[in-house]
């Protein structure tokens, strides 16, 4: 178990295991950070007509875009 040093055998064995659990760390951050970016988007359910109303109700088009964009999803 210990060799002549005092150094345990196995302790350079569990530099993967090191290794595992940082890449795990960085995968699941970075999915979250995916995730959060997409969470302000509206959900792929959502019809043009529902997605233009939501983007007239928080302000990111005037009426008359909206009522231009509403008339063209209508044809």
């Amino acid at each position: 178990m210990f060799d002549h040093d005092g150094w345990m055998v196995f302790g350079g064995g569990f530099m993967w295991l090191f290794w595992v659990v940082v890449i795990l760390i960085i995968v699941i951050g970075l999915r979250s950070l995916m995730n959060s970016g997409t969470a302000g988007n509206s959900s792929s359910g959502d019809t043009p007509m529902e997605i233009l109303k939501k983007r007239y109700a928080r302000g990111e088009i005037d009426d008359e875009e909206y009522e231009h964009r509403r008339k063209e999803l209508e044809r």
